[in-house]
């Protein structure tokens, strides 16, 4: 079995306090994108299975050094087994069934898997998962939702991520299950600009975590 040095998800959610969640349109903007980013101090790269470059711009950014980059939207065993080969080295899902569940705890990956409700995070408790993303964290009711769901399952450790800002991070942050948000702010659409993102990288890393 592949042996993962990044260590488990919650090493890798405490690896920095924002995780970019990456679109990539144009392979070539892959290395550089990652390289401005990690010069900010975001480590952690989520390249989202949106586009048909993204499996390919998983392979290229894992060159870069300092890079820990992993899958997002992997929604089945099919997704994660095309994200593996591609060598990512954590999965996020936008949710949780259990076939998604058994697969990618049988991989032994680091597994981040999306949340909306109680139901959600009852379900990965039974799957012996208690590290969780909570998406769509504004549209599913934002902090009070996340403080509500918290009360009940302590145990629990959360990424919310889906509207969050760099002018909202701080609040979700400061929240004692959060360990880090997911955000795609740092890498807007349109031309690749280095500079910019590794500005807005830097910020956010900059965000105080609890």
């Amino acid at each position: 079995m592949t042996q993962y040095v990044t260590g488990d998800i919650a090493a890798i959610m405490q690896a920095a306090p924002v995780i970019p969640v990456i679109v990539i349109g144009d392979l070539a903007d892959a290395v550089p994108m990652a390289q401005a980013l990690v010069a900010g101090g975001l480590r952690v790269l989520e390249v989202t299975l949106r586009t048909p470059a993204a499996l390919a711009a998983i392979a290229a950014m894992k060159q870069v050094p300092g890079a820990i980059v992993g899958a997002g939207t992997v929604t089945g065993p099919a997704s994660l087994d095309a994200a593996l080969a591609a060598g990512a080295e954590f999965i996020v899902s936008p949710g949780l069934t259990d076939t998604l569940g058994k697969a990618a705890i049988a991989s032994g990956v680091p597994f981040l898997p999306g949340i909306a409700n109680a139901g959600d995070i009852m379900r990965g408790l039974d799957l012996g998962l208690d590290h969780f993303k909570f998406f769509p964290a504004m549209a599913a009711g934002g902090i009070p939702a996340l403080k509500a769901l918290s009360a009940p399952f302590g145990q629990c450790r959360f990424c919310p991520t889906g509207g969050v800002t760099q002018a909202t991070a701080p609040d979700w942050l400061a929240l004692a299950p959060v360990l880090c948000v997911g955000g795609s702010w740092m890498v807007p659409p349109g031309p690749i600009d280095v500079a910019a993102i590794q500005h807005h990288a830097a910020a956010a890393a900059a965000l105080a975590r609890r």
